[in-house]
């Protein structure tokens, strides 16, 4: 018997909470990165690592938050706790690969193609990885051409947000980036989500999987948690808040060494011309 799904359980609320935690994690991702970019002398790795496990946070957490407004209604559903947490590991791991190879390359070589396809095949990764977690009486099954399109999706949009985190600099470009990403990344979300059919088995299920409420809300805690901690480091960074122009001037002038007194002409004397 194929079953009833459907996405929007609690209607609009769960895609716009998923789609402002897309956004929270863009943003506090590229702006870690363009503090990596703007300050040589900063600690990269540390800045480059923080934007990673931002956006990875951000992306896992959009997705099982709109999860929450997912069910079909002939079944139960469930998760399977350590597949779950293998699918936010497996967003952080490889959004840190794309990641460190544009925070150390850039643009060059080709190196912003490859990380965008890196990062945006592991986004699709967790998605599906995720969606192996989803326990309920029945089989999912996926169209394969829509399946095809979410990970197009997933690939354009990595690409799109490493290209702005090597390109943008100011605040409100940034902010603007991460408006965007948000839409791609939710958009990857609910397009994959579209390939979804579920077919129901009749009899009691085999299954003992926790509930989206029981199991998603505890999880979804300590990634919001510290994606609002990020963000604190975020706001108040020096050079984040004004900007690279702003930071050069607001710096203190070098100080230079006085001149000795024997470097100086003596009085009266000049040191031009030829005595004769």
């Amino acid at each position: 018997m194929d079953g009833t799904v459907d996405g929007f359980r609690y209607g609009a609320v769960t895609p716009i909470a998923a789609y402002v935690m897309a956004c929270l994690g863009g943003a506090l991702g590229l702006r870690c990165i363009v503090r990596s970019l703007l300050d040589g002398d900063s600690w990269k790795p540390g800045w480059l690592a923080l934007g990673a496990v931002s956006i990875g946070c951000g992306i896992w957490t959009m997705h099982f938050i709109a999860m929450i407004g997912f069910q079909v209604e002939e079944t139960r559903i469930g998760y399977h706790v350590g597949l779950t947490v293998l699918s936010l590991a497996v967003a952080i791991a490889v959004v840190g690969i794309g990641v460190f190879i544009v925070g150390y390359r850039g643009r060059a070589g080709g190196s912003l193609w490859i990380a965008g396809a890196v990062t945006g095949l592991g986004v699709a990764a967790m998605h599906y990885l995720g969606m192996a977690a989803l326990q309920l009486n029945g089989s999912i099954d996926y169209d394969p051409r829509t399946v095809a399109l979410s990970v197009l999706i997933a690939v354009v949009a990595a690409t799109a947000a490493l290209w702005a985190a090597v390109t943008v600099r100011g605040f409100l470009t940034s902010l603007g980036a991460s408006l965007v990403m948000g839409v791609a990344v939710s958009g990857m979300h609910y397009t994959a989500m579209a390939a979804v059919s579920v077919h129901v088995h009749s009899g009691t299920p085999s299954w003992a999987g926790d509930s989206p409420t029981s199991l998603l809300l505890p999880m979804l805690i300590g990634p919001v948690i510290f994606l609002l901690l990020a963000g604190v480091v975020v706001m108040f960074d020096p050079l984040l808040v004004l900007g690279d122009g702003e930071w050069h001037h607001a710096a203190p002038p070098t100080r230079t060494a006085p001149t000795k007194p024997a470097d100086r002409p003596a009085a009266g004397r000049s040191w031009t011309g030829t005595r004769r």
